[in-house]
């Protein structure tokens, strides 16, 4: 049988203002996270992926990459949010 995810349900889920101001902060940090272990992979700059060579054109700043890209780490970082509110916990600024 096909692989059916199964994520945890987060329909009923609104993200005030301050939250999605959070889930922008932690996109750029993800994009962060994941340029600096590309890097540590030895990935470097390219104008197109080429994983044989391993460059790729996303090791810029959040800033510079195109919209679609900010997209993906915004909606992986807002579902994130979304279940940890769902599993019961609260988000709140100390």
């Amino acid at each position: 049988m096909p692989y059916q995810p199964q994520p945890i349900d987060t329909s009923h889920i609104e993200l005030g203002d301050d939250i999605r101001a959070l889930a922008e902060r932690l996109a750029e940090n993800a994009h962060e996270q994941w340029s600096r272990q590309r890097l540590a992979d030895g990935w470097r700059y390219g104008p197109h992926r080429d994983d044989a060579r391993k460059e790729t054109p996303n090791l810029v700043p959040y800033s510079e990459l195109p919209e679609f890209e900010k997209e993906y780490d915004r909606i992986l970082v807002a579902e994130t949010l979304k279940a940890i509110i769902a599993l019961g916990f609260r988000i709140e600024r100390a």
